[in-house]
């Protein structure tokens, strides 16, 4: 995206100073306000509190150990934001070879069920996946299992291979390189595709681009692996270990999530209205109403953290956050219950 960088580098240089994670939700920024304009104290609370409760299930930790701040860390986060400003990331994930000719075909009405199905098969590697990946409690529509791509296409139609294809294409990003990473990644893995679902349920009701928002729903899981990952290199390089603290990943995620999130939409040449669904989440205005990946990422946690039974938000509380009816609430959380409970029968 032309200019994207220069406004990263911009951001940075006019912005102040990251504020601690902890005095502001970094991942879920409520557009609810009041008649002034502010948003209630109470909402931040709620918001908080439902962050919290996520890193300490992903980093597996309690909230003390998410709440500790060292002057060590200075110097790592300087260079992951120096590293994020010039595009030196050494982790971001690089676009798959098949995702512009997939993308293309999927956005191409005229496109029919054969093209596509020879466009995955020229990939082994992602015909593996798409068949794995469509067979997961996810996206299986029955019992019987899917055994071709062929087969995939036809029985979850083009919206639902759209969403296949998507996370098959991440999922391999997401796979754990070491033992150390292995709970994290697979947590994130669960939670954002728990996330993605969520949204897309609700552009369905909105009738809003139910793909797009699905694989923007995936952006943030597959941020954190790469900001995680990233963190290790830094600390390797300046401290002698790899491993770096719980609570220096968590306030790192926190400070650029969104910035790591833009960079992949970037590096993977994803069309502006994907950039524009993560900024209308990282920087919601007062009341605005393309609330549908903020509101998919806050229903899906609380429904990933309510099936791990991790502390949680009470259910009365969803509708101080979120933008929609009691009704249209429970009709996503029915659907992503079903999903996670099937996962667990399997």
């Amino acid at each position: 995206m032309p200019g994207f960088f220069s406004w990263i580098a911009g951001f940075f240089k006019t912005a102040e100073p990251p504020p601690s994670p902890m005095a502001e939700a970094r991942l879920f920024n409520p557009a609810k306000t009041t008649e002034q304009g502010e948003v209630p104290e109470n909402t931040q609370d709620l918001t908080l509190q439902l962050e919290e409760n996520l890193f300490c299930w992903l980093l597996d930790t309690g909230p003390s150990n998410l709440h500790s701040e060292s002057s060590s860390w200075d110097a790592v986060l300087q260079e992951l934001q120096s590293r994020l400003t010039n595009n030196t990331m050494e982790e971001v994930p690089r676009r798959p070879m098949t995702l512009p000719m997939l993308m293309k075909a999927l956005s191409d009405e005229g496109s029919d069920r054969h093209k596509l199905t020879q466009i995955i098969l020229g990939d082994p590697a992602l015909t593996d996946q798409i068949l794995q990946v469509a067979n997961s409690p996810y996206f299986r529509t029955g019992e019987h299992t899917i055994e071709s791509v062929d087969q995939a296409v036809f029985v979850l139609g083009m919206n639902g291979i759209r969403n296949v294809i998507s996370a098959a294409v991440m999922r391999p990003m997401m796979a754990a390189r070491n033992s150390r990473e292995a709970l994290f990644a697979q947590r994130a893995w669960a939670w954002g595709l728990t996330c993605a679902r969520a949204a897309e349920f609700i552009a369905d009701i909105r009738n809003e681009d139910t793909g797009a928002l699905f694989t923007a729903g995936l952006l943030p899981a597959l941020s954190y692996i790469t900001i995680r990952r990233e963190l290790q290199r830094i600390c390797k390089a300046q401290r002698g270990s790899d491993e770096p603290d719980t609570a220096l990943i968590r306030n790192a995620i926190s400070r650029y999530q969104w910035v790591a999130c833009q960079l992949i939409a970037s590096e993977w040449n994803l069309p502006p209205k994907y950039h524009a669904y993560l900024m209308a989440a990282e920087r919601p205005a007062p009341d605005q109403e393309e609330t549908t990946l903020i509101d998919g990422m806050v229903i899906g946690s609380r429904e990933v953290l309510r099936h791990a039974h991790q502390r949680n938000l009470p259910e009365e509380d969803l509708n101080k956050i979120v933008h929609l009816t009691p009704e249209q609430t429970g009709r996503v959380r029915t659907a992503l219950k079903a999903l996670l409970n099937q996962g667990a029968r399997g």
